[in-house]
């Protein structure tokens, strides 16, 4: 899936000269986070949080508290220079980024210019529904050898039994690297005869491990 498919393009942008008041307004009005800042040709040169903007901002518990604070730019708080991606790079780029950065949100930019936003939220949204968990299903964890041709023979099964596919994952076994661990979830909601099935043709059904079905 690409980010294309998943970001918002209604972008609300800030300048660099724009207030940290005027930021706060927006981040209350629109029930955002985060706020790409933007030149004058709509490329991005910053970004502002609404972390960073409650530090910089006066408690509202300290009435005499210099409010001044609030008409300074948002270049004085915003964090630059900022990671972007493209539109046409793979969700999973995004995840990685987000990990290995620690950072909750990215710009999505072409030819330099500002087109779209990509938070944590809208990842986390795109995998819970590429993992099939919101559709009626079951999900079964097979233990098989890390050799070519196994989940080929795994989907014959299951397509013997006129099941769907929503999804699969594969992962190595961590106590012990020649196995790995194929997750699928089907549309049935009673696996048992497919469990059935594969522990009679010698396959290591992890979950769910029901006691009393053919070994």
């Amino acid at each position: 899936m690409l980010v294309e498919e998943i970001m918002k393009k209604d972008v609300i942008t800030l300048e660099p000269h724009h207030t940290i008041k005027q930021a706060l307004e927006l981040l209350n009005k629109y029930h955002i986070r985060h706020i790409p800042i933007v030149n004058e040709h709509h490329s991005v040169v910053g970004i502002i949080s609404d972390r960073d903007i409650r530090d910089a901002a006066p408690s509202t518990l300290e009435k005499n508290q210099n409010q001044e604070t609030l008409n300074h730019q948002v270049s004085s708080i915003m964090t630059s220079p900022v990671i972007t991606v493209h539109p046409l790079d793979f969700i999973e780029e995004i995840a990685s980024i987000f990990y290995e950065h620690e950072i909750a949100c990215v710009p999505v930019t072409k030819d330099n210019q500002i087109v779209g936003i990509v938070t944590e939220k809208d990842l986390l949204y795109t995998l819970i529904q590429l993992t099939g968990i919101h559709e009626q299903s079951s999900q079964i964890e097979i233990k098989v050898p890390n050799k070519v041709g196994m989940l080929p023979e795994i989907t014959q099964i299951i397509g013997e039994r006129k099941i769907n596919i929503s999804s699969v994952f594969i992962y190595p076994y961590d106590q012990d690297r020649t196995q790995k661990i194929i997750v699928l979830r089907i549309q049935t909601m009673n696996p048992m005869p497919l469990i059935d099935q594969l522990k009679n043709r010698g396959y290591e059904v992890l979950w769910p491990n029901i006691p009393g079905l053919s070994p």
